[in-house]
């Protein structure tokens, strides 16, 4: 007698990450394996133990094995001399075909409006500017306006949170270079004042990846902020969000997920970044 089979169950032989989301009806699953393969290889795994890869990857190993030898047929993989694989020319070409269609603003954007999404908050591209930091890009929600910083805004760098993103990541001597003698200039009750204060702040910024402002320049306006870096830590620029506090959060769950958006969107900036050349300009003179 056969067993009856729940219609919500995967099918023999498939993993339960790979069971059919409803969400995801209409979806091409193999496309989507083989995102996840690439997306294992690009952050540095090895494809040496197909099992090992099929755990991490959700996906179980005769379809690892089936879509490494599709994709080193297409060249989007290519086999190493001592196992395992990396990502081939064909990808790498295709990769830099569609950059290269596109301005650097326009990429970054892209990023912004992925971030918007995921917090609901109002984000933003800024570079340090001198003493000051300078907003680039800006991507809000729909919602009515809720702070005055537009594209094209200056504000002193060490006022804000995407200011200090960035000044954390300078010598000592350079930020006393950029901003100048004590007393610091201050918009709230909470900007530091003295270079001890702000060094201890840039310092927790620092460990923490990100940078967070509680009505530190707009009453009412939280944000954080994560530093987008080139291969050398130099910082090129910043991407934050900002938003009414209601909006924001102050529960700690809410807060880890935003900073995890943040600084995943910084990620993604420092290699759609990483060529160019008024980022690196902006680099150069931080």
């Amino acid at each position: 007698m056969t067993k009856a089979t729940s219609a919500n169950a995967p099918a023999a032989g498939t993993s339960e990450t790979e069971a059919q989301d409803p969400a995801q009806t209409g979806l091409v699953t193999p496309v989507m394996r083989a995102l996840k393969l690439l997306r294992y290889v690009a952050d540095g795994g090895s494809t040496a133990n197909l099992s090992d890869v099929g755990r991490r990857i959700g996906v179980n190993r005769v379809t690892v094995m089936r879509l490494v030898e599709t994709l080193q047929y297409e060249g989007v993989l290519e086999p190493l001399p001592h196992g395992g694989h990396r990502l081939g020319l064909g990808f790498l070409t295709l990769a830099a075909s569609a950059l290269a269609g596109e301005d650097h603003l326009a990429t970054a954007r892209r990023v912004l409006t992925r971030v918007t999404s995921e917090t609901g908050l109002s984000s933003y591209l800024t570079v340090l500017d001198g003493a000051q930091v300078r907003y680039l890009l800006c991507e809000t929600p729909a919602l009515p306006l809720v702070s005055n910083i537009r594209a094209g805004s200056r504000v002193t760098a060490h006022l804000t949170a995407p200011g200090r993103s960035l000044l954390a990541h300078l010598s000592t001597e350079r930020r006393r270079a950029l901003l100048g003698p004590e007393p610091l200039a201050a918009a709230t009750a909470q900007s530091a004042r003295t270079y001890a204060a702000l060094d201890a702040q840039l310092s927790r910024d620092r460990e923490a990846g990100c940078a967070w402002s509680q009505d530190g320049f707009e009453a009412g306006i939280d944000a954080c902020a994560a530093a987008v870096l080139d291969a050398h830590g130099r910082p090129l620029a910043a991407l934050s969000v900002a938003g009414p506090r209601a909006l924001v959060g102050t529960d700690s769950i809410t807060r880890e997920r935003t900073a995890r958006v943040v600084k995943s969107g910084a990620a993604d900036l420092a290699v759609l970044l990483a060529d160019a050349p008024a980022f690196l300009a902006a680099a150069e003179r931080a």
